[in-house]
């Protein structure tokens, strides 16, 4: 009996090199007797060459539409923003489940095409854990860009933050952030969210640059905000992973007050569009070509960071990181009626549910 078929489609999002499948464990993959297909993709950090040496199937970009019902279509970041329904088995972050912009036109083209989602970071463990997340990736990237803008705040450079590229490794961007920091000035930081993941990337990313870390977690958040004290230094970055709606931890009143020594927030939670969001203060993602938004324009300016890919940065090293944590559970796709893709596709179902009742 022949085993699944994985479709590693080509992503759509400008500047989103990372994926969710590496020759690596695509090899590991063939050798347990899986089909793998992979989509051509010139804006991938791994070259299709790589791929075709591990033996799998390189195809046209964009031409997972076509392939046969049964294929499970394997993807990292959302699809792009179409019409038509969608019928196949998709693995990837749909970003739609806490109600962000345009999830019921998504959860429609799925209702349409009878196709079924299994949202990558709603894959979780007996423990309600994910059992693979760019979390630490994200965290690093974050800081790094943090500090980044943070050295073109102390420099006065208009925009404060050229475009962003990626990096071949973390150790080619702390050389980089180390270059840019005036190595005589005392930086001080706080990120919320220090011991999870995302936070443990940050701390580490700001300690390789010399700057004072202030850690903060569930215990110096548990009063909620709004925190008068996270203007008392130069940047703030947000790990916290959100899943109901909590008091501020910032608000645009509080960020007005004079003796605001804060420069830079990065919120790499990054989830401005739904209603859990800590930071109420911006309604809008940045970017790579733009990665920064000025929040308050003076002699004291001070600018956001709010970057919905920042792994991105770290492409190769971030990709196989997170291949390697999923890697267990994709060597179990020939049945998705059990463990995470049970638990996943629950997730979908009871989503479909809440919005045909809406």
């Amino acid at each position: 009996m022949s085993r699944a078929h994985i479709w590693l489609r080509a992503e759509t999002k400008p500047l989103e090199e990372r994926v969710a499948l590496t020759p690596n464990t695509a090899a590991q993959l063939l050798k347990a007797g899986y089909k793998v297909t992979v989509e051509d993709s010139p804006q991938r950090a791994i070259s299709s060459h790589a791929f075709a040496e591990t033996g799998c199937d390189i195809v046209p970009a964009h031409s997972w539409r076509h392939s046969d019902k049964s294929t499970i279509i394997l993807g990292l970041k959302e699809l792009d923003n179409e019409s038509w329904p969608l019928e196949h088995r998709h693995i990837h972050f749909a970003h739609i489940y806490k109600y962000q912009h345009g999830w019921q036109q998504v959860l429609q083209r799925f209702i349409e095409g009878n196709g079924q989602l299994f949202d990558l970071e709603y894959l979780i463990d007996d423990n309600h854990r994910r059992i693979a997340a760019f979390g630490y990736w994200a965290g690093f990237a974050g800081a790094a860009v943090a500090l980044k803008a943070l050295a073109g705040n102390r420099q006065q450079k208009s925009p404060v933050l050229p475009p962003l590229h990626s990096y071949q490794d973390k150790q080619q961007l702390i050389n980089d952030i180390r270059s840019e920091l005036d190595s005589s000035a005392e930086l001080k930081a706080l990120v919320i969210g220090a011991r999870g993941g995302s936070g443990h990337g940050a701390v580490e990313m700001l300690q390789s640059a010399g700057v004072k870390v202030i850690e903060w977690d569930m215990e110096e958040t548990a009063r909620g905000g709004p925190f008068p004290e996270l203007l008392e230094v130069d940047a703030v970055i947000n790990c916290v992973f959100i899943q109901k709606k909590i008091p501020p931890f910032i608000t645009t009143d509080l960020i007005q007050r004079a003796n605001r020594r804060l420069s830079v927030i990065c919120d790499v939670s990054c989830d401005p569009y739904g209603d859990y969001n800590p930071l109420p203060i911006y309604d809008q993602c940045t970017s790579f070509v733009e990665p920064t938004m000025r929040l308050i324009d003076s002699d004291n300016p001070l600018d956001l960071i709010a970057i919905d890919h920042l792994p991105s940065l770290l492409p190769v090293e971030s990709s196989e990181d997170f291949c390697q944590q999923l890697l267990p559970y994709l060597l179990e796709l020939d049945n998705l009626e059990q463990g995470v893709w049970k638990k996943a596709h629950q997730i979908f179902e009871a989503k479909v549910r809440e919005f045909k009742k809406a």
